[in-house]
């Protein structure tokens, strides 16, 4: 008999639509059952370092130190096609001028050191994205101080003047213009920036499983956590009903809008464009001196 599968994952409505089917028993996953961990993803990656879950979410960025204990899942991913994690700041503290520019000299609160946001900004930071070339210089690098501060904080903290701007990721996409989110100003999307620049999208957040679970039982857990996804975007209003608990008070119309933005088909399977996508993310990371290997990325089947 298989022992309990513990998942590690953040407690977001795009994570609570995807597990939606294995919490609640909607088809058989004998004889494997499944626990759920919901913790912010910086403490994910944590705890996937020292291998703590058999099948964890966590940041792109945190994979590449964790290729020698997981595997990339082939499903799971969240990807921001064109958007995705944004610096903003006070309308008075930004006037609209070049954003890398802008960032010389500036505090911004980050999620976390190990998000991908975090290496998405400094791969901004530096113009590097994964293509030919030389190097960044690191003369022209603008140079800016980073602080970790909880994720559903940065925008107050922002709006409080604590710093002169912060990372968003999550929810906070969608709301960090709005009076009650502090009226913030968007100074780059980073998803934008990617894509605008790579034709792809810009990966952020990936499930792994333990490769010390063995071949077969791989296979076997691969295939519950993709037939959850499935049975998700087969039952979406379900599913979604379900996930607006973990909202944040974004409401029905918002929560239904995030949920698309990173469950989709990319969250069913990569695909080519989604693995390409990995293949630069990490590769700039290790052109720009922020990773300490060029990692190849490999998926559980």
């Amino acid at each position: 008999m298989s022992a309990t599968v513990h998942v590690g994952h953040s407690p977001d409505p795009d994570d609570a639509f995807m597990f939606c089917a294995l919490t609640f028993g909607k088809f058989d996953t004998a004889p494997e059952t499944y626990e759920h961990h919901l913790l912010d993803i910086e403490t994910l990656n944590q705890k996937a370092a020292r291998g703590e879950y058999e099948v964890t979410a966590f940041s792109i960025h945190a994979y590449a130190y964790l290729t020698e204990r997981y595997l990339l899942l082939p499903h799971g991913a969240s990807m921001g096609d064109g958007y995705g994690p944004m610096i903003v700041a006070r309308p008075g503290d930004y006037d609209g001028s070049d954003p890398r520019a802008w960032l010389a000299g500036k505090r911004i609160a980050i999620p976390g050191k190990q998000t991908s946001a975090f290496l998405a900004l400094n791969l901004f930071a530096a113009g590097q994205t994964g293509g030919a070339g030389a190097p960044p210089d690191a003369a022209k690098t603008p140079k800016f101080d980073s602080t970790v501060v909880p994720f559903d904080e940065i925008m107050k903290e922002v709006a409080a003047g604590k710093f002169d701007g912060g990372l968003i990721i999550h929810e906070g996409q969608l709301t960090y213009h709005e009076q009650a989110s502090g009226g913030l100003k968007k100074v780059v999307d980073l998803g934008e920036w990617w894509k605008n620049q790579t034709g792809l999208p810009l990966p952020l957040g990936g499930n792994g499983i333990r490769r010390n679970l063995g071949p077969e039982r791989i296979r076997t857990i691969n295939r519950h956590l993709r037939d959850s996804i499935k049975w998700g975007l087969d039952h979406r209003q379900e599913a979604l009903e379900y996930a607006l608990k973990y909202a944040r008070d974004m409401g029905m119309d918002k929560a239904d809008r995030f949920v698309g933005m990173y469950v989709n088909d990319y969250t069913l399977d990569y695909g080519q464009a989604g693995r390409d996508a990995i293949k630069r993310f990490l590769k700039a990371g290790h052109q720009a001196g922020l990773l300490p290997k060029l990692v190849e990325p490999e998926f559980a089947s």
